[in-house]
């Protein structure tokens, strides 16, 4: 029987910044895991919310948390932190991880949200329980060495028909040990817009892997 689900809004303050965020968890006991979904760079939380991917999460059991990045969405009064190369997204995320308390769980970073998710992810892996990219920006600032040495389970997702980042991210990522690939076909670049039930399929079959 699916799970009765609760969903709300709320504000998470990192680095003295006021950060929006959506979050859907399964009602009663214990969710499964958590799982943090960033955005693109025309998008928000409010996309997750639109596509039923936070609502899909929580009734397989899952804590699903979406936020708005510094300067989009309603996070848009936050200031993003310095670009790639330094340490900043990396740790600015961390600070959005203990801040929402998620331990150790599963980050989904479309597009834009490379900037953050790969710094993060090299720096900070033993954070993570699973990383799923779709066609992230800022594959190319990392060394193949770099990707070799992380054991995070990962999901490479892309749209078939994303021709610029599907496969360039593609290329670096598959550098890491622990990958399978997910390509959606007859999909763009915001693959999961395109295909939504085959992204919501393709994410739960990886997740009820990691268990």
């Amino acid at each position: 029987a699916a799970r009765s689900v609760s969903e709300r809004p709320g504000t998470v303050a990192v680095d003295g910044q006021s950060l929006f965020y959506r979050e859907a968890a399964p009602d009663g006991p214990g969710a499964r895991l958590a799982v943090l979904l960033l955005h693109g760079i025309r998008f928000s939380s409010d996309t997750w919310l639109q596509l039923q991917t936070l609502a899909t999460l929580a009734r397989a059991g899952y804590r699903a948390v979406a936020i708005d990045l510094p300067g989009l969405g309603r996070s848009k009064d936050a200031v993003a932190p310095a670009p790639v190369g330094q340490p900043a997204p990396g740790a600015f995320l961390k600070a959005v991880w203990e801040a929402l308390g998620l331990g150790a769980a599963v980050l989904v970073s479309p597009s834009l949200s490379g900037m953050y998710s790969l710094p993060f992810l090299l720096e900070h892996s033993a954070l993570l329980k699973a990383y799923v990219p779709v066609a992230p920006i800022c594959t190319e600032k990392f060394l193949p060495e770099q990707y070799a040495r992380i054991k995070t389970p990962t999901l490479i997702v892309y749209g078939e028909q994303d021709a610029e980042l599907g496969q360039a991210s593609l290329d670096k990522l598959r550098h890491l040990p622990a990958h399978r690939v997910l390509v959606l076909q007859g999909a763009g670049h915001a693959c999961y817009l395109d295909k939504p039930d085959e992204w919501h399929r393709g994410l739960l079959a990886f997740l009820q892997q990691l268990e």
